[in-house]
């Protein structure tokens, strides 16, 4: 066995054990090279399961959060995806093997444009990314079968809860960004909104407007 095939059989053990089990979610994140979005001297620890700094102060999410996330979200191969906080772009391409359609948003101008320069070269054309205020959702594109936040708020944005389907999921993490905050799953019914708390997490703070460098 080579050692990158070492190496991945061990990230998908990981993975495994820490909740991981849906095959068709396992597969995705095999498919997608986390290291390709990871840049310099941190590359060598893309299989750790860590999160890692990236651009503009963010970090890339450890990918057994990663997993989990994308577990709760139930995604098909009908669905359309909004994800706010696009990141490194790690999330949505690990998405874009389960979806129809990802759109990605995110406040800084760069992360979106690396992010956008990596997708390009996976060839990753189910995959729309926007430098935009996420807490406002993507009205235009509106209403999406599926959406996850990977920042954090005191509650579910009421835009985001507008753009959801009926019958549709959303997973987000809420609470004090100083504190421990909660990964929750929204799914919205005909008469409301129903709340399933999963696990305890940290998500950097869902912040309003654009990034300075925008």
């Amino acid at each position: 066995m080579t050692p990158e095939a070492e190496r991945k059989m061990q990230f998908l053990f990981a993975l495994r054990s820490r909740g991981v089990t849906d095959k068709s979610v396992l597969h995705a994140m095999e498919t997608v090279d986390r290291a390709a979005f990871i840049r310099h001297y941190f590359t060598d620890r893309a299989y750790e399961d860590m999160p890692l700094p990236i651009a503009c102060g963010q970090t890339i999410s450890q990918p057994s959060v990663v997993g989990l996330m994308t577990q709760a979200l139930k995604v098909s191969s009908r669905d359309k995806v909004l994800e706010v906080g696009t990141g490194s772009g790690y999330q949505a391409a690990v998405l874009s093997q389960l979806a129809r359609r990802v759109y990605t948003v995110d406040r800084h101008m760069r992360l979106v444009r690396e992010a956008r320069e990596v997708f390009d070269g996976m060839g990753l054309v189910n995959i729309t990314a926007f430098t935009a205020d996420g807490s406002h959702g993507l009205p235009d594109q509106a209403p999406f079968d599926r959406i996850i936040v990977t920042a954090a708020a005191e509650d579910p944005p009421g835009p985001l809860l507008a753009q959801l389907k009926i019958g549709g999921i959303m997973v987000l993490p809420v609470g004090q960004s100083d504190a421990v905050q909660r990964l929750i799953r929204v799914t919205r019914s005909e008469t409301g909104f129903d709340y399933d708390e999963l696990r305890p997490v940290r998500f950097v703070p869902l912040v309003e407007g654009l990034g300075r460098d925008s």
